[in-house]
Order: C-alpha cells, then sequence, then structure tokens
C-alpha cells in the first residue's frame, strides 16, 4: 500500500460515505474533501466535515499507518496543530493533540470498496509488464482514450516547447533563428541532431541571412562551419566552397566546429550528414522567409510541395566531397518531411500561438493527424496490446503515456489507470 493512492482514494471520494466513523465510533460527515497540498505539511487544506455533528473547518493529514504520525514527528511540528482528521489505512497507534485529546482517526481500509482495491492491486502488481495496464487497456471506452490522447500530445508539445523558449531566449525572440536551428537538429536526426544543432548555433542567424541569396556562399558558410573543410580534396568544387568560406570566415569573424563532431559510421548514404547539410542549403536558399511561410501552411500536402527541394549539381552525384556516385536528385522524402512537421513544424506552430495568448487547437490536430503513423519499437508494443494507431497524433500521444506515465507508474494521475480503478 502507497500512501498516495490514499491521497487519491480520499480525493476522488472513492470510499462509503454514508457509514463513515472514527477508530472511536464517531460519525464522520464529510462536507469538503479539501484542496490538496503539493508542498510540506498536511496533504489536504481547509477541509470541512461534522464528527459527531461538530462542524470542524481544518486540514487532513494521511499516512499508511497512524503510528506514520510519530515516524515523521508531527507532534513537534506546528504545520500539522490544524489537522481536523486523520486519515489512515492502518490504525496501530493512538494519536494524540497537544490537548491531549485523540486526534479523530479514520482507518479507510474498512469503507473502501473491495473491488477498487482489487482493481488498484492489478495495476501495481510486482509481474513483470510492459505498462501496467496492458491486459486491459484495450478494454477502456474509446471516447475516454481519445479525450486522453489528445491532452497528451498537447503536454507533449508542451515538452518540446521546453527547448524552443531556451532558444528564443537566447536569439532575443527571432524565430526564423529558432526554425532554422531546430530544423538543422532534426535534418541531423537522432544520430547527428546534437551535432546539427551545434553546428547552427556556431554562427548569428544574421549571418545566414546576409549570405542565403547567393548559393554558393550559402554553401560555403554551412559546410565551412561543420568543418568538412579541415581536409585537403582535390576537386574543383570543395576548392572553391573552401576558397569561399575562408573569405566569409574573416568576414564574420567565424569559428568552425570540428567535423569529427558528424558520425557516418553506419549511416544510410542518404542520411550521411553531407547529404542532410546540402537539403538544408536548398531549402534555406529556395524559402528567404521560411518562417512565415510555415505559419501560413496548414495542409500536410502544401508541406511537401513547401520542402520539396533538390541539392545542386555536385551533390546529386556525390555522398561526401571525396567519392562520386550514380546521380540522383535527393530530394527529402515525403517520411522525412512528416518527421520535421512532427518535431519542428507543430512544436514551434504551438509555441508561437501560445506566446500570442491563443493556441488553435484544432487546427495543429488537424495537421498532425494527416501524418502517418510513426513506427518504432514502443508504437509496435502497443500494437500487440491491440492499441492501434492510424495516425501521428496517437503515436506521438502514445509516446508521451509511455515516457511519462506507464514508465513512471504514475497510473493514479492517467485517465486509463482512473477508469480502470473506478470500473
Amino acid at each position: 500500500m502507497k500512501e498516495d493512492f490514499l491521497h487519491y482514494l480520499w480525493q476522488h471520494k472513492l470510499f462509503d460515505f454514508g457509514k463513515l466513523t472514527t477508530v472511536n465510533k464517531e460519525k464522520i460527515e464529510v462536507i469538503k474533501t479539501g484542496l490538496k497540498n503539493t508542498n510540506s505539511g498536511p496533504d489536504f487544506f481547509n477541509a470541512q466535515l461534522k464528527v459527531d455533528e461538530q462542524l470542524w473547518i481544518g486540514n487532513i493529514e494521511i499516512h499508511v499507518k497512524s503510528s506514520d504520525w510519530y515516524l515523521h514527528h508531527h507532534e513537534k511540528d506546528e504545520n500539522y496543530d490544524a489537522v481536523i482528521l486523520h486519515v489512515v489505512w492502518e490504525y496501530d497507534a493512538e494519536v494524540f493533540m497537544k490537548n491531549n485529546k485523540p486526534l479523530p482517526t479514520l482507518e479507510l481500509s474498512k469503507f473502501v470498496n473491495k473491488e477498487v482495491f482489487v482493481n488498484y492491486q492489478k495495476l501495481f502488481s510486482k509481474e513483470q509488464r510492459w505498462i501496467p495496464c496492458e491486459q486491459q487497456i484495450a478494454e477502456v471506452d474509446s471516447f475516454l482514450l481519445h479525450n486522453w490522447l489528445e491532452r497528451l500530445y498537447f503536454e507533449r508539445l508542451g515538452q518540446k516547447s521546453i527547448l524552443i523558449n531556451e532558444l528564443l531566449e537566447q536569439s532575443n525572440n527571432d524565430y526564423e533563428a529558432v526554425l532554422f536551428q531546430l530544423l538543422a537538429k532534426n535534418f541531423g536526426l537522432k544520430v547527428n541532431g546534437d551535432a546539427f544543432l551545434r553546428l547552427a548555433q556556431s554562427l548569428d542567424f544574421s549571418v545566414v541571412r546576409k549570405v542565403r541569396f547567393d548559393k554558393q556562399q550559402l554553401a560555403a558558410l554551412l559546410f565551412g562551419q561543420a568543418g568538412f573543410f579541415e581536409e585537403t580534396i582535390e576537386d574543383v568544387y570543395f576548392l572553391s566552397l573552401k576558397k569561399e568560406y575562408e573569405y566569409l570566415k574573416y568576414k564574420f569573424q567565424l569559428k568552425p566546429i570540428s567535423k569529427s563532431t558528424f558520425q557516418f559510421f553506419r549511416m544510410r548514404p542518404n542520411n550521411f550528414p553531407t547529404i542532410r547539410l546540402a537539403q538544408l542549403i536548398a531549402l534555406y536558399y529556395h524559402h528567404q522567409n521560411l518562417f512565415s511561410q510555415v505559419l501560413e501552411v496548414s495542409s500536410l500536402k502544401d508541406f511537401y510541395m513547401l520542402f520539396s527541394v533538390e541539392v545542386n549539381g555536385f551533390w546529386k552525384s556525390h555522398y561526401t566531397f571525396e567519392t562520386a556516385s550514380k546521380k540522383s536528385p535527393k530530394r527529402l522524402t515525403q517520411s522525412f518531411i512528416d518527421l520535421l512537421v512532427i518535431n519542428t513544424i507543430i512544436p514551434l506552430k504551438f509555441a508561437y500561438e501560445k506566446s500570442r495568448g491563443g493556441v488553435d487547437e484544432e487546427k495543429l490536430l488537424h495537421l498532425i493527424k494527416q501524418v502517418k503513423p510513426e513506427k518504432n519499437t514502443m508504437i509496435s508494443k502497443f500494437s500487440d496490446i491491440n492499441i492501434k494507431s492510424k495516425n501521428a497524433f496517437e503515436t506521438q500521444a502514445l509516446l508521451e503515456l509511455k515516457n511519462n506515465y506507464c514508465a513512471k507508474k504514475r497510473c493514479l494521475q492517467c485517465a486509463i489507470g482512473n477508469s480502470l480503478i473506478k470500473s
């Protein structure tokens, strides 16, 4: 038995209200359970109840055992002087107030519905499970599940906003600069994401603004800042970019990062950092005010068009500066653009709208629901327990559910867990 379950029972009134008595057989009538306290001190403030027709207004303290009062030294803490009821699961010791009278104590285990307790035990069983409710989640009401997934999705956007807000603070609320940094991070995917973000942050975005009208300078700037000119390669295009970068480096007082920051090992050629960087360069060359366009676009089809850019001629026949390869356009795939929409576009739109005082949730949901469901081990395991995803809205919400509720056993704060306990 855990104390947070007792808090849950008290807060949600999951006990027999009509027959409550103290351990000394005094009748209890609960008028208000009080406000849950998330800081130190009694567990619930400003409760109202009658004990043998005497009205009391004060605080509630909850323990697994009544002797925990002394274990936690509450008798020495004046913050507990206004406690009017001690709610415990097991009564094993009398607790006295400062006037030497017994503190009214409710032994909750005698008044809780047995089915509620059994349901709780099922969720918190020591049996090894992927998620606590894996045997019951498929039975949860579909309306409740959808509403909970919607809340989880916006919780996930809130988590993603933390990095966005940090970047905004660092850039004096320059959304165009933050979009560049976020896109760079996501162009790098998991393996090179941090390296790409470091690259984007290694220079002021004002420099990108100044050179992005010139394809040669923009390519020289970003490949140079990434450290790709550290080596000596006898190639005309490479040497021309290297020469251009030396000029830009001197003009803007730049300090490049090291090429060793980027990983090529065990990566598919289309995901090589050189190719992803060439695609990012093509995107910023073709779209001079990308953030304003991102705000205007609301359909996935239009995002596919917006991000439909080709690398320049050199990269169509190369994966690195050193070696030529079979010619291909190396456009951004729809699946890659889906990742950009999921991890960059929608979170930035959310943060931007929130900063302006109101989020158009329906519009964001409409967009994310157009994106195909993600494919990963976690989503496959949900599918195995009959929770199948139709779109990225559902996969993103399920990732939030698993990572921030199931993995932490926060069933009492989860709508699914609540439903199963109360059923």
